[in-house]
């Protein structure tokens, strides 16, 4: 492609907030869409494959874990994908093995073929798409990058609304292997997404400047110098508890409606209800997030978040009949979209754009096992209690205690602490702008490069979106 050490993120290129940054918001926009949607759409499928195969909710809920699995287990494979490869060949590679996995799981004859492949193949799949898709978004966007999160976040809820009810069509017209071949081929369409990922091209230096250049080209591939930020550490430890609980609900909330003995198709318009609030939910929290006073404070309206996306989960484990389930939708997609939208602008403002594409590849394995466990255990609690009431406050707890981490570890470790480095940092750049002012005219045109170069690297520090310290988290 050409476009490796161009899509390394190079120090000097601003974010054009725009232009060709709304086609890969686009594509963004349905890569989320497939990869998270895709996990609970498939749940849609769960009854069939019980009858068929003669097994358990537990083991039809490891489809839907593995999937998340691999998604967030990848982690570190997509970001040293990315930043050898650049993100554009990562994403066309990543559409072949979604599309290829759920076109090989419709001729399965057994549950663990389709662990294989629904599972591990399409999952390894999306995950080469979504990691590259949002560090190609932070790339593109800097003053509008809460809207563009929260709009690209929005093909969640979207791509829910229909791939429910489409799975439902297709599984009572097809079965569930028509299903999965017909979904197969839906996911080609990431290889699309991915050739809309061009790389931003770097500022054009004179010949004087060339050679230094080459030699920056060397990056590590995966940059574990993350770790030494408190702020990023926390953030970690809380996402890791927070999707323990995170994708219960969603998964179970079908298969609780239909045991209450509600038509399928009635039981499948929950998610669409769900996905439906999610999508208004995400724009609108992208824009709040975005507002001048809130923007440096985002670590508490994340914390917020979760703490009603908890709430939800325990006064919907109340819920006995259908219209306990509406109300328990709605307030879980307003909540769930809130979390949807912040989560990733959160990391984003800790670690800045150059070790963003290490940063989230870390943090989704720190999530992989949480996310591994999450459904299943709450399978084989459904099966041990048979009252989905557990499985909902198991959750709600789950994602408050997450909330609880990372708001106090915020406020007493990190804000303190924050204020002495962002002191020096700043007393050194105001030192280094004052010798280039005290030069001569002939001092000032021999090293103009350089001070400009400087005030175009200063953005992108580690953590320096804002002064304010508690953007540390």
């Amino acid at each position: 492609m050409g476009a490796v050490v161009a899509d390394d993120g190079p120090s000097g290129v601003k974010a054009p907030d725009g232009g060709w940054g709304w086609a890969v918001l686009f594509g963004c926009f349905i890569i989320t869409g497939f990869s998270y949607a895709f996990p609970k759409a498939v749940s849609v499928f769960f009854k069939e494959l019980i009858r068929e195969f003669g097994i358990g909710y537990s083991d039809t809920a490891w489809i839907s874990s593995i999937l998340l699995a691999m998604l967030y287990g990848t982690g570190p494979l997509c970001s040293v994908c990315v930043n050898r490869f650049g993100c554009r060949p990562v994403m066309l590679v990543g559409g072949l093995f979604a599309s290829m996995g759920m076109v090989i799981a419709s001729f399965c004859t057994s549950i663990v073929q389709i662990y294989l492949t629904a599972g591990v193949i399409t999952g390894l799949g999306l995950a080469l798409n979504f990691q590259p898709s949002l560090i190609m978004l932070n790339r593109y966007f800097d003053k509008r990058r809460p809207l563009a999160n929260g709009l690209s976040a929005a093909g969640s809820p979207v791509f829910l609304c229909a791939l429910s009810p489409l799975g439902q069509i297709l599984q009572h017209e097809y079965g569930w292997r028509g299903g999965f071949l017909i979904l197969g081929g839906m996911l080609l369409n990431c290889c699309v997404c991915g050739a809309l990922m061009r790389p931003l091209e770097p500022p054009k230096k004179s010949e004087a400047t060339k050679e230094p250049a080459e030699k920056k080209v060397k990056k590590k591939l995966l940059d574990f110098s993350v770790f030494k930020d408190g702020g990023f550490v926390i953030y970690a430890l809380a996402a890791s508890i927070m999707v323990l609980g995170l994708f219960v609900p969603p998964v179970f909330v079908v298969s609780y409606a239909k045991d209450l003995g509600y038509q399928d198709t009635k039981a499948a318009f929950l998610l669409t209800i769900l996905g439906f609030i999610d999508i208004f939910a995400r724009p609108i929290c992208g824009m709040v997030a975005g507002l001048k006073w809130v923007r440096p404070r985002c670590v508490y309206l994340f914390s917020f978040a979760m703490i009603f996306n908890g709430f939800t989960d325990l006064m919907g484990s109340m819920s006995v009949d259908y219209g306990g389930l509406v109300v328990f939708c709605i307030f879980f997609g307003i909540s769930y979209g809130m979390v949807g939208a912040l989560q990733f602008e959160v990391l984003m403002a800790i670690v800045g754009t150059q070790k963003f594409s290490s940063a989230i590849g870390l943090v989704l394995l720190a999530e992989a096992m949480a996310v591994l466990i999450g459904p299943p255990s709450a399978g084989k609690l459904l099966d041990a209690t048979g009252r989905y009431m557990f499985v909902f406050i198991i959750a709600g707890i789950e994602v408050t205690t997450s909330a609880l981490v990372l708001a106090l570890g915020n406020f007493f470790c990190i804000k303190k602490k924050s204020e002495e480095p962002h002191t020096k940092e700043e007393a050194a750049e105001r030192e280094e702008l004052n010798k280039s002012e005290d030069k001569t005219p002939e001092d000032t045109k021999v090293d103009s490069i350089e001070v400009e170069q400087f005030l175009k690297d200063e953005p992108e520090k580690n953590g320096e979106v804002v002064t304010n310290p508690e953007t540390c988290v």
